[in-house]
């Protein structure tokens, strides 16, 4: 599942905008996620699915016929992306050992990523400054990253887990904005608003929940 979410992301992001793949993603995450939580018995109350549908209800926003929707192509590996990362979150949930069992998941992944790099070697072009960033983005700060996330699973249902992560999106979008010169557009806006005040009514719900 590591390597199937890599592969998509890296290549989807060839066709997709910072803010629109990363849309496509999380609504794929959200929706394998929440899917398999109420397949296994979860029952989140009725305002965290308002909320939830309003936040998923962003990406529908954004891809919709007539609104400018991203390429096919990427739409597909974003989405086939954000399923794969949905079910090795899953899988991650209970584990007792983030940092191994995150290092074994690393090594098993870089085994078809080297095929595939080997694929399109007679095309690769590299720098230091490329390589170093590559490496300190894949193995340090991913793979830190993927450490935490495993770690704070064990604390998280299926459901909870999948909405802590609808703020990623909005997160993206706003990086690309500032980082890299993207432009604020009226869609991802709007995507923003759905996704934002479904994060708190979902959040709200809940916590109205516990304390009844």
């Amino acid at each position: 599942m590591l390597f199937l979410y890599a592969v998509g992301f890296s290549f989807a992001y060839l066709d997709l905008h910072a803010g629109t793949g990363a849309l496509l993603l999380f609504g794929a995450v959200q929706m394998t996620m929440l899917g398999v939580a109420v397949a296994r018995g979860e029952r989140p109350p009725a305002g965290e699915w308002i909320g939830i549908v309003a936040a998923l209800a962003g990406l529908v926003v954004l891809v919709a016929p007539g609104l400018a929707a991203p390429s096919l192509r990427g739409s597909v590996l974003m989405l086939a992306a954000g399923v794969a990362w949905g079910v090795y979150t899953l899988r991650g949930r209970g584990l007792t050992n983030p940092v191994g069992e995150t290092a074994g998941n690393f090594l098993r992944a870089a085994v078809p990523a080297l095929v595939v790099g080997a694929l399109g070697f007679s095309r690769a072009h590299a720098t230091t400054r490329g390589v170093v960033l590559a490496v300190t983005s894949g193995a340090i700060t991913s793979g830190l990253g993927y450490v935490i996330w495993y770690a704070a699973l064990r604390g998280l249902t299926a459901t909870r887990a999948a909405l802590v992560q609808l703020a990623v999106p909005l997160i993206a979008a706003v990086a690309g904005v500032v980082l890299i010169g993207e432009h604020i557009t009226p869609r991802l806006v709007a995507a923003s608003v759905l996704i934002l005040g479904g994060i708190a009514l979902a959040l709200l719900s809940r916590s109205r929940k516990a304390i009844s």
